[in-house]
């Protein structure tokens, strides 16, 4: 069985490489393309230098598209209290880094606390 070979937009990931930022957001959906049109502020650009130094950056910037050039580096991305590592693969091409450094985590419910209702004084305290 073949290996199905990555597509975006019909393009390979060869040929998205070889894209301009310009290039690359008139294929991408609506909300990346007016953000990169607009520009990329100094963050993003600070961002995209040192990761043309180095493989592995930490960066706070969430809202940076995950571009093409990207794809197989490692990237710290901070959540509000930690760097959560992320290994850019081509699949996350056109995402935001945010997107996959999660803020928030879900809700684990265990036993009742002390004092939490009447019922909860019936039950036996560890």
């Amino acid at each position: 069985m073949a290996i199905k070979e990555f597509k975006f937009k019909g393009k390979s990931l060869e040929e998205l490489q070889t894209l301009s930022v310009s290039e690359f957001a008139q294929i991408i959906p609506s909300r990346q393309r007016r953000s990169l049109l607009r520009g990329l502020t100094d963050q993003h650009k600070i961002l995209l230098k040192n990761l043309e130094k180095k493989d592995y950056v930490k960066t706070h910037c969430r809202d940076m598209i995950i571009l093409p050039k990207m794809v197989g580096k490692r990237i710290q991305v901070y959540n509000g209290k930690t760097f959560v590592d992320i290994i850019i693969q081509a699949e996350m091409i056109g995402h935001y880094l945010g997107e996959f450094s999660l803020t928030r985590r879900g809700v684990e419910h265990h036993a009742p606390g002390v004092g939490a209702t009447k019922s909860s004084s019936a039950l036996s305290v560890r």
